[in-house]
């Protein structure tokens, strides 16, 4: 029988902030920390994307009144866009994940999410929920208040629309609702099993003025959060402006305000405050029973703590530490435990890491675990046991001061060790949201590290176990140490080199699979192939079986199918090891230096989309822009595509091109756009055809004319209903008919969006339009196409998602962007 191993419907893995370099604090984090202890009070800022908190509040929450603060993020940021890279969708998530947890780091926040997917924008909260399905994310909601325990919750947007995007105001919403549903045991009581109802003191708007939306009054609540912490040596705008600028996808590289900045409040539930934001809350040892002896414990330490010998405060903390055991079970008692856990590690100046020197670990081969423990300020530390999954090893071993203590050990990876994987993607997701089974999963940041290392030692006489994830650790020339995710693979990975196959008269169709062996010898045996629909066909491999001697080593397969009908191609490796273990993951790599590295898996593959199709024109230069997926796509369909940068602009003929096509947001990216108008304009005044794909507005660093050869300016207008009605303005254009005959059909299947900053205030005896659409009472807007006459040639600009719908297989993008290549004064336009 053939066992397959894992298919999942969607399956990637994302890597949190834990695979970076083991942390150790200076003595004013020791010390912030300490005087934490004293500190019962927690807030929960809420909103809709990741860039969308206000990291100056939350750092003045988390590191200058010590609260405990998380930011309630209702997406991993899917939908957005990229100024980084060609990532989009489920692989953008991951990105911005990473983004947020490096912008916790900074600011001192905790980070959460709900299962929603951002599937772009949204123009009101009602398209929002139908989607998000609301009573779902709403209970995400009041779990995560159930959980994390907010005396106070603040929304960055209001309920009643000021926030413009629909995610945000959908946000809002739901942080409202909940401050009801979670104190209400017949809400939701299936969450009951692991929490208790939760009463949130109040819900305040954090009001805003963002340019032309002024929700700031004077007689609301404010106070300023722009004070200089002289502890930590920066303002918290300073320390803010720092955690915004991790979301480098987004681009919001901030200045760091110095001064007074002063933050409104409007209260939406509960009552408001008067003097203090926490109002009503008592934030000391007051609100536990018992909780005056251990005030004043942390007292005596705040008081003793000495700057150059933390360590001296290690018998105090564990003192701290088992008054605490005494006291009754309750969240506060739990929170302390942990922080003054993990100041006793930190006092202590314990190091202790597990690590390997390979980045996989491989199903069905061994892995070597190197373990090091050092005391290094010297506070009697006895190793007493460690244990990684069935590996388990006793000591008695007293470390001495400063001093190294390490050993390695062999660990097998069994075949049924799964694959790291993200918990959100173990089940295929739905258009709004991600399924997920676990309960006590939803919220959750990040995934789990695929090994952990529980390490117990005797500190003082008291034991404790210390978990520490198994990294990989390696040194870069350049960058120095580094610690990177230790990643379970299967130990084979397959991956089609494209996920998108056309074909024009049949169904018939031929590419290539990339086998990488992750474990030397392997054994792959390629026969079949698994099919969304059922179909006759037929499939040939060469070769159809090969031995994978070097690991990481990528050996090609071709492969050729003859089939009846559009479908969806699964393929996959049988190990000829007598078990007849089936696999069928690819891995794909994602690198950036200001985030841990990314890999994740999807199932090996292929769409076939049988297209009617024809091209006229075939040599395309393409200016690359923020980062899409457009010449790929061009080169499926037959072009001959040439990437051009600066220097290539600088250097090339362009008269060589029959049409050049710049890449989403070229003009907000590349500083050296305007270097070449004279030239692009000439290219076009000799007959040439250039065709920009959507800007953003210019208006605060370039003029808009620069881009084309009369003024137009582009809008924020988008048609976010994909499904929206496309009106033929003038069905008798050669865009509309020639090398393909445009028709509705053409307008079926396309996905998230039509159109998105579209051209607006353009002189229509110079422009011509040829869609109008508009979303859900609105009214229509022509600017998604237009196309110009200059000299013997065509201008176009256009704000249709051609970057979305081609690499989604989209039939009509594929005809319509070929008939806009085709435009060309000598065809009779």
């Amino acid at each position: 029988m053939k066992k397959f191993f894992i298919l999942f419907f969607s399956s990637c893995i994302f890597f949190p902030a834990f695979s970076q370099a083991p942390q150790a604090w200076t003595s004013i984090d020791m010390y912030q920390a300490i005087r934490k202890l004293n500190v019962l009070g927690s807030v929960l800022y809420v909103a809709a994307h990741p860039d969308d908190d206000n990291s100056r509040l939350i750092a003045y929450f988390a590191k200058g009144k010590l609260y405990r603060t998380g930011y309630l993020s209702m997406t991993r940021g899917d939908g957005g866009q990229n100024l980084i890279g060609d990532e989009q969708g489920i692989e953008l998530g991951l990105i911005r994940t990473q983004e947020l947890l490096a912008s916790r780091k900074v600011d001192g926040g905790e980070q959460f999410f709900t299962r929603a997917f951002d599937f772009g924008y949204s123009k009101n909260p009602e398209e929002t929920f139908a989607k998000w399905d609301k009573e779902k994310i709403l209970s995400d909601v009041v779990w995560i208040l159930r959980k994390f325990q907010p005396d106070i919750v603040i929304t960055r947007f209001p309920t009643t629309g000021e926030g413009g995007h629909g995610h945000h105001t959908a946000s809002a919403i739901l942080a409202n609702e909940a401050y009801e549903a979670a104190a209400d045991p017949k809400r939701f009581p299936e969450q009951l099993e692991f929490v208790k109802p939760w009463q949130v003191k109040r819900v305040l708007w954090n009001t805003f003025n963002f340019g032309a939306t002024n929700t700031t009054r004077s007689d609301q609540f404010q106070f300023d959060d722009g004070m200089y912490n002289p502890l930590l040596g920066k303002s918290y705008g300073e320390i803010g402006a720092e955690s915004r600028s991790q979301n480098r996808t987004q681009g919001t590289g901030s200045t760091s305000l110095i001064g007074q900045s002063i933050e409104y409040f409007k209260t939406t539930e509960g009552d408001a405050p008067v003097k203090d934001i926490m109002d009503g809350v008592d934030v000391s040892w007051k609100r536990v029973q018992g909780g005056a002896k251990i005030e004043s414990m942390v007292n005596a330490l705040i008081t003793s703590f000495d700057f150059l010998y933390p360590e001296r405060s290690v018998k105090s903390l564990i003192a701290l530490y088992k008054e605490l055991e005494k006291l009754p079970d309750g969240y506060w008692k739990g929170q302390k435990m942990k922080e003054t856990k993990d100041l006793i590690e930190q006092c202590s100046g314990l190091f202790i890491t597990a690590t390997t020197n390979v980045h996989y670990a491989v199903q069905t081969d061994s892995i070597r675990m190197n373990f090091l423990v050092n005391d290094r300020l010297g506070v009697n530390a006895v190793l007493k046991e460690v244990k990684v999954d069935a590996f388990d090893s006793s000591f008695n071993k007293t470390l001495s001061k400063n001093s190294n203590f390490s050993f390695s050990k062999t660990l097998y990876v069994p075949p049924g060790k799964m694959p790291t994987q993200p918990y959100w993607l173990y089940s295929k997701k739905e258009d709004g949201y991600y399924n997920v089974k676990d309960q006590q999963k939803i919220g959750q940041a990040d995934v789990d590290p695929s090994f952990s290392a529980s390490i117990r030692l005797s500190i003082d006489g008291t034991d404790f176990n210390f978990s520490v994830p198994v990294r990989y650790k390696y040194t870069d020339p350049v960058r120095g140490e580094l610690y990177e995710p230790l990643v379970v693979v299967p130990p084979v990975l397959i991956s089609p080199e494209e996920s998108i196959k056309l074909s024009k008269d049949s169904n018939s169709f031929a590419g290539v699979l990339d086998l990488r062996g992750e474990k030397p010898g392997f054994n792959a045996v390629l026969k079949g192939v698994g099919v969304q629909e059922p179909d006759k066909m037929e499939i040939q491999y060469v070769p159809d079986n090969l031995v994978l001697n070097e690991p990481n080593k990528t050996v090609p397969v071709n492969y050729s199918v003859r089939a009846n009908r559009d479908n969806d191609y699964f393929f996959a490796v049988d190990a000829a090891n007598g078990r007849h273990d089936v696999y069928h993951l690819g891995m794909r790599e994602i690198r950036y230096d200001h985030i841990p590295d990314i890999n994740y898996f999807t199932v090996a593959t292929v769409s076939n989309r049988k297209l009617d199709l024809k091209i006229y024109n075939k040599k395309i230069g393409y200016i690359v822009g923020a980062g899409d997926k457009v010449p790929q796509a061009l080169e499926q369909m037959g072009y001959e595509v040439t990437l051009l940068s600066d220097k290539e602009l600088s250097r090339n003929h362009l008269g060589q091109f029959d049409a050049i096509i710049t890449g989403v947001r070229a003009y907000n990216t590349n500083d050296w756009m305007n270097n070449h108008y004279d030239k692009l304009m000439n290219y076009v005044n000799e007959g040439g055809n250039l065709i920009v794909q959507y800007n953003t507005s210019l208006s605060f660093s370039r003029n808009p004319a620069k881009i084309g050869p009369y003024n137009f300016d582009i809008s924020r207008n988008r048609i976010t209903d994909e499904n929206a009605e496309v009106n033929f303005l003038k069905p008798d254009h050669p865009v509309m008919n020639f090398p393909n005959k445009i028709t509705k059909d053409d307008f079926k299947g396309w996905i998230q969006e039509r159109s998105i900053y579209d051209a607006s205030n353009f002189d229509k005896t110079k422009f011509e339009t040829i869609f109008s659409m508009h979303d859900p009472g609105e009214k229509d807007d022509d600017g998604s196409l237009i196309i110009a006459k200059h000299g013997k040639g065509i201008f176009v600009y256009t704000g249709l998602v051609f970057f979305r719908e081609l690499p989604a297989g989209v039939p009509g993008a594929y005809r319509l962007l070929a008939n806009i290549i085709a435009l060309n004064r000598k065809n009779g336009f």
